[in-house]
């Protein structure tokens, strides 16, 4: 999977909830089951975000035992967007 073009993977990266999955994504830096990375929202609006991430080609979901791990993309983001990542979450850590 490709990661998409600025504009999809900037609005994937603009909504609070998915910004907190790619946080917690990027200081696990090992892949995640998907209940670590949510619990101010319900499994469905979870699913959704992940769907939205998965598509930006900012995260990559991995099939582990009987649920999944989420990974996060970023020698695939640097390559396509230099900077752009490190930049979002450390903006993010500073708030």
């Amino acid at each position: 999977m490709d990661v998409a073009d600025l504009h999809a993977v900037l609005s994937a990266l603009a909504d609070p909830v998915r910004l907190e999955m790619v946080r917690r994504l990027s200081r696990a830096g090992a892949p995640v089951s998907c209940a670590g990375l949510y619990d101010t929202v319900t499994k469905a609006t979870a699913s959704h975000h992940f769907k939205i991430l998965r598509e930006a080609g900012v995260i990559e979901r991995r099939p582990a035992g009987q649920g999944a791990e989420y990974v996060l993309r970023d020698a695939e983001m640097e390559a396509a967007y230099p900077g752009l990542l490190t930049a979002v979450i450390a903006a993010a850590n500073a708030r």
